[in-house]
């Protein structure tokens, strides 16, 4: 099943949907610094670097599915919150101009908590409306990742949109392999030393790839809070900069001193630092064998962040791929959750 990716960044979200048997056959993504990474780890698929509202529909291939995440920062609960009065949060209509031509029997989008704030309800309905206005079914859920083979508490909104045709509406897996902890993900690393670095590399690590962690000052932002989640616990969202990197759980919980304020235990046996870049990486469930790319190591911290973990990303397309695959072999689809047993799963009021 060919289908293509928009606002591709490294290819997570790619990579989930080709483990489950979809071919990702054209992807665009307009940040040079990523580049390098996705064509290195997709090499069967054609990466179009231009800025999306450049391209016309007609220049895309056809596809049976479009899969995306569309710049999250503008609905962010942690940023200024501008949503689609931002230009980046804008991007969605180019989504949606895309989805409307091609007219796929399906589609897949991604995007941070904050979409669902009530200050964007009367943009995200507006964004489900055109969907719908423009022959999708459209369901969506907030998703916790931890609950989806991914050792970290990511909550994301997950949108899917199924052609009219298909007569149904996407019925959203349960939770698959919930409750894994730092520990599952990158334990045995604790026995290879990573690379400090402190802005661009110089050298780095030649038993792991990736295996580089930023090791600069941390903020009074940072030291807000506590930031070391134990081995027995998921990891805090990996976030897409290096300076916000959880800390590694080699080390003792931060301390509340006071009010907005924490200190580093000084008891603690070990020290404090960064998860590294591919520790980040693990926890995002990518493989050692995908290969990041950079220079500066924030581009690796960032390309890690953005992207949707694997784990997650192949649940969500092996319920998709069960769909399409029965609606394209008999004309019809029996899995599917009928419109009218579909209620939670409208439109916001």
């Amino acid at each position: 099943m060919e289908i293509i990716s928009l606002f591709s960044g490294c290819g997570g979200l790619d990579l989930g949907f080709s483990r489950a048997k979809f071919k990702i056959i054209w992807a665009n993504e307009y940040d040079k610094s990523i580049w390098n990474t996705y064509e290195l780890n997709h090499p069967q698929t054609t990466l179009d670097r231009r800025d999306i509202r450049d391209i016309n529909s007609s220049e895309i291939p056809e596809c049976l599915g479009i899969i995306g995440g569309p710049p999250c920062q503008s609905w962010s609960e942690a940023g200024a919150g501008r949503g689609i009065n931002d230009s980046r949060g804008q991007l969605f209509h180019d989504y949606i101009r895309i989805v409307e031509d091609k007219q796929p029997l399906f589609f897949l989008a991604e995007n941070v908590s904050g979409i669902l704030a009530q200050r964007h309800t009367k943009a995200f309905t507006n964004i489900l409306n055109q969907f719908r206005n423009i022959g999708y079914e459209v369901s969506y859920q907030l998703l916790n990742a931890n609950n989806f083979g991914v050792p970290q508490d990511r909550r994301r909104v997950i949108i899917v949109g199924y052609h009219h045709k298909l007569d149904g509406i996407f019925n959203f897996p349960s939770a698959v392999k919930p409750g894994l902890k730092i520990k599952d993900a990158i334990y045995d690393l604790r026995l290879i030393e990573p690379i400090r670095i402190k802005d661009k590399l110089n050298k780095t690590c030649k038993v792991v790839p990736n295996h580089e962690y930023l090791d600069t000052s941390f903020s009074s932002i940072y030291m807000s809070r506590n930031r070391v989640r134990s081995w027995e616990e998921p990891s805090f969202t990996i976030q897409a900069g290096g300076r916000h990197a959880p800390l590694h759980p080699q080390a003792n919980k931060m301390i509340f001193f006071e009010k907005d304020q924490r200190i580093f235990d000084p008891l603690s046996l070990k020290p404090y630092r960064r998860l590294s870049v591919r520790e980040c990486a693990r926890i995002q469930t990518f493989a050692d064998n995908f290969i990041f790319k950079y220079d500066q190591i924030n581009n690796g911290y960032k390309m890690v962040g953005n992207a949707v973990p694997v784990n997650l990303a192949y649940i969500l397309a092996q319920k998709i791929f069960i769909d399409i695959q029965e609606y394209l072999t008999t004309g019809t689809c029996n899995n599917l959750r009928k419109l009218e047993d579909a209620k939670q799963l409208t439109l916001l009021n």
